[in-house]
């Protein structure tokens, strides 16, 4: 008799240590769907600046974000083409995200949600919106959850944890070729400062820092590549020795 299959994955982890990557292709093997919650900031963000809501007014992007409906859909595009690959093939998405029925995948992505999400994923009380929303969207199942709270704040008790981590050194490495494979010129040494930053602020904010929680997996994927991170996920995702005692 196979194991049972987890219904609720979540993978935590700093930031370039693969779990956005990995998230993606393990839904993609399961046919679940995939959930990088940090979407969700970038439409309270993307709404604030549509409807005029000062960035900088934490009670009205607050309020803003507790009476917004956020849905995460599949990748499909209402073309009457199936996603191929587990992405769209009309536009390539990973995910289709609607702001009260509304389809702002790609608005989400802009230069200015990109400038300004940061301060609104800060609020304590747009965070707590968005949990709530979350939990929402995963009470379905068959969902991989990545972000940097899943774990031990949204979804505490989710079937399996993962938490993927990396070297600072080779997490810093991995984004500036991202950077660079966009044409883009960076300093590797400029990234490393700012990804120590982000690992500072993730891990010693007072709300929801990022932490591995006591019954998750830890996976280092330093000297891992994407294939073989992607087994190994696969293996305990299959193998049944997730489940509680």
């Amino acid at each position: 008799m196979n194991p049972p299959t987890p219904s609720t994955i979540t993978i935590d982890g700093p930031a370039a240590s693969g779990k956005s990557t990995i998230g993606e292709l393990l839904a993609r093997h399961l046919d679940y769907l995939y959930f990088d919650t940090g979407v969700m900031y970038r439409a309270v963000t993307w709404a604030a600046l549509y409807y005029g809501v000062p960035i900088d007014d934490e009670a009205a992007v607050t309020a803003l974000a507790e009476r917004l409906r956020i849905d995460v859909a599949p990748p499909n595009v209402d073309d009457g083409c199936d996603p191929v690959d587990g992405r769209d093939p009309v536009d390539g998405r990973q995910y289709t995200v609607l702001a009260d029925g509304a389809d702002v995948t790609w608005e989400i992505r802009t230069p200015a949600v990109n400038a300004h999400v940061s301060p609104v994923s800060a609020y304590p009380g747009v965070r707590r919106a968005m949990v709530a929303q979350q939990r929402r969207v995963a009470a379905g199942g068959r969902v991989v959850m990545v972000g940097r709270d899943i774990g031990t704040v949204v979804l505490p008790d989710a079937d399996l944890k993962l938490y993927l981590d990396a070297s600072v050194e080779e997490r810093a490495r991995r984004r500036w070729r991202e950077v660079r494979a966009r044409g883009e010129e960076t300093d590797y040494d400029a990234v490393l400062g700012s990804m120590r930053r982000r690992d500072d602020i993730d891990s010693n904010r007072e709300d929801s820092p990022l932490r591995v929680a006591a019954d998750a997996i830890v996976l280092d994927t330093t000297d891992m590549s994407v294939e073989a991170v992607l087994a190994e996920t696969e293996r305990l995702v299959e193998g049944g020795g997730w489940t509680a005692e």
